[in-house]
């Protein structure tokens, strides 16, 4: 992260926006450190207090108030923004999550993991207030963006016949090649496939100490009584929640 504040620095530009896709639940957001290192505003889907609400109580969380106030700005479907002189619109794509957000910024969409590389499919659907059926949906607004939109993938995962990472493709491409939501799958199709997929997934290994630091707006929680500051391992389940 300081490497690419130092590049941002370098060429002279100003960072206007931290823009989370979501709350990821595989590895650590570093946007609050960014926004304090350089005075960018941090965003997220307003949906993001559905999720501040299911975690809230799974790590006992009393600091945390599930309203989305920890962010600057909790973006709506279908809102428009400013990055310098570029044209960014919000497009609304839960089903990964109920917060999920496609960024479309001029001809590119940042889509996070609502969907990956062709040869790789669509994200899974079984984290708390996730859906199959709601993510085929948001994925074919995605789909229905113009066929030469750029779409860039929050991760990529080297599947089989692969051996170089990837991270962006087109609307063109996906609708023509993703294995799982090409042209003429039907909805009813890509669920039983996801949800069959799903079954088969463990917990992300990073779950626990991410959405704590992530529903926090990237932010350690507060530190306890001793002066420490301390990441919770509940011994309850988290899907029980």
């Amino acid at each position: 992260i300081d490497a690419v504040l130092a590049e941002v620095n370098a060429r002279g530009l100003k960072l206007d926006w931290v823009l989370d896709t979501h709350a990821h639940a595989d590895h650590l957001s570093a946007g609050d450190y960014v926004r304090k290192q350089s005075g960018a505003k941090y965003g997220i889907g307003a949906k993001i207090t559905a999720v501040q609400k299911v975690f809230k109580p799974v790590f006992n969380a009393r600091d945390l108030i599930p309203d989305g106030h920890v962010f600057d700005h909790l973006f709506e479907e279908g809102e428009s923004f400013q990055i310098g002189e570029l044209n960014a619109r919000v497009l609304h794509t839960p089903g990964h999550t109920p917060a999920c957000l496609t960024y479309l910024i001029e001809d590119a969409a940042f889509v996070g993991d609502t969907m990956f590389m062709p040869d790789y499919g669509t994200a899974r659907a079984d984290f708390p207030g996730g859906d199959a059926a709601t993510l085929y949906r948001s994925i074919h607004k995605i789909l229905d963006l113009p066929e030469d939109t750029r779409i860039f993938v929050g991760h990529d995962y080297l599947p089989e016949g692969r051996s170089e990472y990837v991270w962006e493709t087109t609307v063109g491409d996906q609708r023509a090649r993703n294995i799982h939501v090409h042209d003429g799958v039907s909805e009813d199709e890509f669920v039983a496939v996801r949800e069959k997929r799903d079954a088969t997934l463990a917990a992300p290994r990073l779950i626990l100490p991410s959405l704590q630091v992530n529903i926090r707006a990237g932010a350690l929680p507060p530190k306890d009584d001793d002066g420490k500051t301390y990441l919770k391992i509940p011994v309850t389940e988290v899907h029980e929640a």
